[in-house]
């Protein structure tokens, strides 16, 4: 094993065991009444937590997953400063809660950024350059011009990480192969029965333009 990623999982496990050893610290100290106190703390977090992401529009968080997240944070983040106030005192605890807020929003702040980044870089979410989003975008555009929408996605939605921009990829994609299919459902058959694949171009197999009256090369 690499000397650096094992290093890194020692380092992890020290903060680990530190950490374990702070809160069971904390909590002797803080007794039967300040661990109930705790407790109850948790419960609201997790009832928080479960409220925002079922009103939030992230997939990618579960009610379920993020109330046991947010109740488990909650109630380790006080045992925890429990400790730091019985074992280095009051100030140094508050010093290592203004730390690690710190270092959290700074995650937090370069995540937000990189999902800036990559959504800049992502050519795919243009909805306002074609039409508009419920569909009829398809209708003014050509055979050809619908075929490059479909390889240029394609190369979009391999390269997309946000799960909005990959749902819209697929909307956007889904709805340009019934447009083709539409339009010409032998010619649209013929390009599934010759292998259609994320790269090839339905434009060379689909023909019958109403809007511009084009043909299929």
């Amino acid at each position: 094993m690499p000397v650096r990623p094992l290093l890194a999982r020692c380092g992890l496990a020290l903060l680990v065991l530190l950490g374990a050893v702070l809160a069971a610290v904390g909590g002797i100290a803080i007794g039967g009444a300040g661990l109930l106190a705790v407790a109850l703390s948790g419960a609201v977090a997790a009832c928080l937590g479960a409220g925002i992401a079922r009103e939030g529009d992230d997939p990618r968080r579960a009610p379920a997953d993020t109330a046991l997240r947010a109740a488990a944070g909650t109630v380790a983040g006080l045992l925890l400063i429990s400790g730091c106030v019985v074992l280095a005192g009051s100030a140094v605890a508050v010093l290592a809660v203004v730390a690690v807020l710190g270092l959290l929003l700074a995650r937090w702040g370069l995540r937000a950024a990189r999902a800036a980044r990559v959504d800049a870089r992502t050519p795919a979410t243009r909805t306002s350059l074609v039409g508009g989003d419920d569909g009829r975008w398809v209708h003014g555009l050509s055979v050809q011009e619908l075929g490059r929408e479909w390889v240029r996605s394609s190369a979009a939605l391999a390269a997309a990480r946000d799960p909005f921009t990959r749902q819209e990829l697929v909307r956007r994609r889904q709805e340009a192969l019934d447009e083709l299919e539409r339009r010409d459902p032998a010619g649209f058959a013929r390009w599934l029965e010759g292998g259609a694949t994320a790269d090839s171009d339905p434009a060379e197999y689909v023909s019958g333009d109403p809007a511009a009256g084009s043909e299929a090369a």
